[in-house]
């Protein structure tokens, strides 16, 4: 790609970032991290990688809402729709946001495997846009807006970028399990103080 002529290397940057919203096993990762260190050779710059791979991104997740606001649940249980979407995920990022809502969104859009499914699932969901998109485009402007900034100034080869990916996606794994936790401990503490009478800040007396 170092060949290229820029105009084609934010061309198949900007095409690799939107479909991932339609074809999952495609991240938008890798484009993102690929741009980024060719950034570092002066064939394009980290920054409008960013701007591009953030903007056609959303705008592919912008298109999947719409679809699934569009087709329906009916869609993506038949044939075609089953290949596109597999019932799994879907069914899991339904018991995501049941349980933390839009905040259950914007996290979902950093975890791999499940980011994909998010805008689908809203559209599905016939969630309002705000409720969907304005989530969905924070993270993916943190997300790749971290990777690109990483990988533009640590990869020094292209073996380090698929590490620094790695990398991304294991410590969000990590980061979420964390969350999840804390939140299912506080959850646990405020059950067992409010079948004791007790508030959990409240502290005793004498």
């Amino acid at each position: 790609m170092l060949g290229l002529p820029e105009w084609l290397v934010y061309l198949i940057i900007g095409a690799g970032a939107a479909v991932e919203n339609i074809f999952p096993p495609i991240p938008a990762d890798t484009a993102a991290a690929l741009g980024a260190f060719l950034s570092q050779h002066g064939t394009v710059s980290a920054a409008a990688v960013f701007v591009v791979t953030w903007a056609c991104n959303v705008s592919g997740a912008v298109v999947v809402y719409l679809g699934g606001r569009t087709l329906g649940r009916h869609f993506f249980t038949g044939r075609l729709g089953r290949r596109l979407l597999k019932p799994k995920p879907l069914e899991r990022m339904e018991r995501i946001y049941q349980r933390y809502g839009a905040g259950g969104i914007f996290l979902s859009r950093f975890v791999p495997g499940v980011r994909a499914v998010v805008p689908a699932f809203a559209g599905i969901a016939h969630l309002d846009a705000w409720r969907a998109l304005v989530p969905m485009i924070v993270a993916s402007a943190i997300w790749y807006g971290a990777l690109v900034f990483v990988v533009a100034r640590l990869a020094r080869q292209i073996e380090d970028v698929a590490r620094i990916i790695a990398g991304f996606n294991w410590g969000v794994l990590v980061l979420a399990a964390a969350f999840v936790a804390f939140v299912v401990w506080v959850i646990v503490i405020g059950r067992r103080h409010w079948h004791t009478g007790e508030h959990p800040t409240t502290p005793k007396r004498d």
